[in-house]
């Protein structure tokens, strides 16, 4: 008994470690892995100023803007709540409060 006990220790002792390698399958040198890629690219949006009845103006333009006298450039009486400011070589017609462009002139 004790001489099967002895072999079955012996074969347990030198099987695992054969056991272990013959479960790791090396990578074939063959194969290689593919990685997909998605590449987005960030669309950027460069405004030249068009001003467009309807639209409403930045914090930046407001900033830029000067308000002018429309009598001076002989435009009409703007009416409650709006006013004629300058931005470059145009005159706009803007809400007070809510910065809507309402009319459009360019100056020449």
């Amino acid at each position: 008994m004790r001489k099967i006990f002895a072999v079955f220790l012996a074969a347990s002792v030198v099987g695992t470690p054969l056991a272990a390698i013959a479960q790791v399958k090396p990578a074939s040198a063959g194969k290689q892995a593919v990685v997909q890629k998605d590449v987005v690219k960030k669309k950027v949006v460069i405004r030249k100023g068009g001003w467009v009845k309807g639209r409403r103006l930045s914090a930046s333009d407001r900033r830029r803007a000067t308000e002018i006298d429309y009598r001076a450039f002989q435009l009409s009486t703007p009416p409650r709540g709006y006013h004629w400011i300058r931005l470059k070589n145009n005159f706009l017609l803007v809400g007070i409060t809510s910065g809507l462009i309402s009319q459009v002139h360019e100056a020449r």
